[in-house]
């Protein structure tokens, strides 16, 4: 089955075409950062008129670069939510359009759901069951899964996510946006041991995280060295360094816990904070110690983007859900609440 993703869940415009026998055919992908960078953060309304300006070029790009046309389409998936309304609507409305154009079944697929199996479009994907870490801008969230569609919530978020605080902490640290790369990037040249952040409810049982009072903690830090006038370039890489240290050893601690609760030996990281180096480093460090092994997307994957979303739909198309001829978007959708279907056709599992 040849299917076509569309991701427009918020500011990337991603296209991708998935065959179920031969695999990924072509992705495409265009960043809204550049537009947004300049209000320090995503503004809906422009995002959802750059969906519309870029998505059908992009649709028709794919197609090109796989040699096939739009008659060869069998199925499009569209991202339905979490996720900015507006944003979703563009999306839902142009795989809609296409598969009454094209008498094609369409289906909406959800974005984390995309995310945690983003793996799977590896050359070694992992088997079920698996504990998955999934840690972006709007979700931090541990998750056991034990095929698509059978998901149990682990622990969450109280407050803020991963992502979130990191582009917060990018503001106080007066980086552009997008904050989570910056902030590595600074670190890097950050001094270990000049600062101490907390590690957020790792001193309590429990899977649940909460990023808002390390939050208010950099910001204080960094208030105090303004006021004593040594928020100098050294200082900002010092504050960075121990604020991702911080987020890093916390997310280290509690899958840790979650691999031992669970008696897996599997852990999945998807996200687009997944795509940290200091993170994938320790999280595979610690998965030795317990003989597990660490999955996670190529870097491209790690971010929003059409090849997710089109190998998720892919395997629910195949299961023979449909849309109808509603346009499904849910800005606010828990995932364990989607039904199961069979392990995804593919081979190459990794035990």
């Amino acid at each position: 089955m040849l299917v076509l993703g569309i991701e427009t869940s918020c500011d990337e415009t991603g296209v991708a075409l998935f065959d179920t026998e031969q695999g990924l055919l072509a992705h495409a992908l265009y960043s809204q950062i550049d537009m947004h960078a300049d209000y320090g953060g995503v503004v809906p309304e422009l995002a959802s008129r750059d969906h519309v300006r870029k998505l059908l070029p992009l649709c028709d790009q794919v197609l090109a670069a796989a040699g096939r046309t739009r008659r060869d389409i069998e199925g499009i998936a569209y991202t339905a939510g979490p996720g900015l309304v507006g944003a979703l609507m563009v999306g839902g409305a142009v795989a809609h359009a296409l598969g009454l154009a094209l008498d094609v079944p369409v289906l909406g697929v959800h974005h984390m759901e995309g995310h945690l199996l983003a793996p799977m479009l590896e050359e070694r994907p992992p088997a079920f069951p698996f504990v998955a870490l999934l840690v972006s801008g709007g979700h931090t969230q541990l998750v056991r899964v034990d095929g698509i569609g059978q998901y149990q919530m682990l622990g969450e978020s109280v407050d803020d996510a991963a992502g979130e605080a990191f582009d917060k902490t990018a503001k106080m640290l007066g980086l552009d946006y997008p904050g989570g790369p910056r902030v590595a990037a600074l670190a890097e040249k950050g001094r270990a041991g000049r600062y101490r952040f907390p590690r957020p409810m790792t001193d309590r049982p429990g899977l649940d995280f909460s990023f808002s009072g390390l939050k208010t903690y950099t910001l204080n830090t960094v208030n105090e060295a303004s006021a004593a006038g040594t928020l100098d370039e050294q200082t900002r890489a010092d504050i960075a360094l121990a604020f991702e240290s911080a987020v890093v050893d916390t997310l280290v601690i509690k899958c840790r816990r979650a691999l031992e609760a669970t008696g897996c030996k599997r852990l999945v990281m998807a996200g687009g904070v997944s795509a940290n180096k200091r993170l994938r480093a320790a999280l595979e460090g610690m998965a030795e110690k317990l003989a597990a092994t660490v999955f996670y997307a190529r870097p491209e994957f790690c971010t929003d983007n059409g090849a997710m979303i089109a190998y998720a739909g892919a395997q629910r198309l195949l299961a023979g859900q449909r849309d109808g001829n509603r346009i499904v978007t849910v800005p606010r959708w828990p995932m364990d609440t989607l039904p199961p279907i069979h392990q995804p056709r593919s081979t190459g599992l990794v035990d």
